[in-house]
């Protein structure tokens, strides 16, 4: 595998320099990827619970007799 680079950009010299990662800049990367990943899968776990709420409200509406466009008209 490959060491992942790093671009730095000095504004007041207006010079690039990359270079590999040392080990603080890989480890902080690792962190960030498993950050990121948790943040992902909690959004999508709050996505199925909020989806599996709506689908429940619809049919409790429906099971008090309201018709489909009614229901799509409440809960939309």
């Amino acid at each position: 595998m490959t060491t992942p680079k790093i671009s730095i950009y000095d504004a007041i010299t207006k010079q690039t320099v990359t270079r590999n990662m040392n080990s603080a800049e890989l480890a902080q990367l690792e962190a960030d990827k498993v950050a990121d990943d948790a943040r992902v899968k909690a959004e999508s776990d709050a996505k199925a619970l909020n989806d599996a709420k709506v689908l429940s409200a619809k049919n409790k509406l429906k099971a008090l007799g309201l018709t489909d466009a009614e229901v799509t008209a409440l809960v939309g």
